[in-house]
């Protein structure tokens, strides 16, 4: 090999190193761009919506769109947060209960009691952290007080990060395709088009697909008269923005938790999750997965893991939305590079062959 090659595998070595500590560094800073980038790819067919409808101007268009969505999720969290708060602090305060009703008088999960003591332990270590006397009222208020400033800074820097991408995003990409010529400007401008439609589509989409479910299942939940429905359907919702398992994990909690509302209560959650999943599962998500994303569940299952092993839930909500941009990207290189070869072969079959000289 020449000292040239061997220098640039070393380069690229160290690049994908420090790119690599770069990215275990910053992890929580890149989970809040991945999330402000998804709220902007979400909220930007708004935008685009009101500048084809007279706010021609992108900074009104954005104002307008931004503020309607920030209302929106103030009024519901206006609305829905203190009955989330009360009726988290009742089902935390009947923990105890239900472990007493898995536990006593059910044969097979008997031993849990017996041997193991397990409601008795629950129950202390509830009233210990409640009193602050596991580690103390000083750590608790201080882990606490740190998780609500933590919390506060990552919501209003998500919220200036999504403003300021809806903003300059444009502005972005207009300065990256200026640097190259305009056929090449052309050429991506239309990959860039096509990856947005893919992973906005897929963004809003998998938001109103988790909206839809986490609200039939409050309404289901508070029919049979089920406790808690609404943190049960919060909890839907949030899983289900999670592909593939993430539905199943919350069918699987909520309707263990029905059966202790009586048995057919139970059964019937059971068979409403049933039935909302092989229709989300065959109606809902072919929509999104069809015509926004076009890829394989093989595709979508490998996505997925990957991207739950390199970057936990977020990772997980990502992986679909980058491997159908990838996927768009590596077409277009191997069209072009199709087409640049099917060219090249065509002007060497007009080129005349040289004259044979006579000797």
């Amino acid at each position: 090999m020449r000292p040239r090659s061997i220098a640039l595998v070393v380069a690229i070595v160290l690049a994908f190193a420090l790119a690599l500590e770069i990215v275990l560094i910053a992890g929580q800073v890149i989970v809040w761009i991945f999330i402000s980038l998804f709220l902007a790819l979400a909220i930007n067919p708004l935008v685009e919506w009101l500048q084809r409808r007279g706010v021609h101007r992108r900074g009104p268009a954005v104002a307008i769109a931004f503020g309607a969505v920030l209302i929106a999720a103030v009024g519901v969290a206006a609305v829905f947060v203190p009955i989330l708060i009360d009726q988290i602090g009742k089902f935390i305060d009947a923990v105890p209960g239900y472990v007493r009703d898995l536990t006593e008088g059910r044969g097979r999960l008997g031993f849990l009691e017996t041997d193991y003591h397990v409601v008795e332990k629950v129950e202390k270590a509830i009233k210990d952290n409640s009193a602050g006397k596991v580690i103390g009222v000083s750590n608790i208020a201080l882990s606490l007080t740190k998780g609500v400033i933590s919390a506060i800074a990552a919501t209003v820097t998500i919220i200036f990060m999504t403003l300021f991408m809806l903003l300059e995003g444009p502005t972005w990409v207009d300065r990256f395709l200026g640097v190259m010529s305009e056929k090449k400007a052309q050429r991506w401008r239309s990959v860039g088009r096509d990856v947005y439609r893919t992973v906005g589509g897929y963004v809003a989409g998998n938001i109103l697909i988790s909206l839809i479910a986490g609200t039939l299942a409050t309404i289901v939940l508070w029919i049979l008269g089920v406790p808690y429905p609404v943190p049960l359907g919060l909890l839907v919702a949030l899983l289900d923005l999670i592909p593939l398992a993430g539905a199943t994990v919350a069918a699987v909690i909520v309707t263990g938790i029905s059966f202790t509302a009586g048995v057919w209560v139970g059964v019937i959650v059971l068979v409403y999750f049933v039935i909302y999943q092989q229709l989300e599962n065959q109606l809902l998500q072919p929509v999104i997965y069809g015509k926004t994303v076009q890829l394989s569940p093989l595709a979508v299952l490998i996505a997925v893991l990957i991207g739950a092993k390199l970057g936990g839930v977020i990772g997980a909500l990502a992986a679909i939305p980058v491997a159908g941009a990838i996927q768009i990207i590596l077409r277009d290189l191997l069209q072009n590079r199709a087409s640049g070869t099917a060219a090249a072969g065509s002007r060497s079959e007009k080129t005349p062959a040289p004259a044979q000289s006579g000797g």
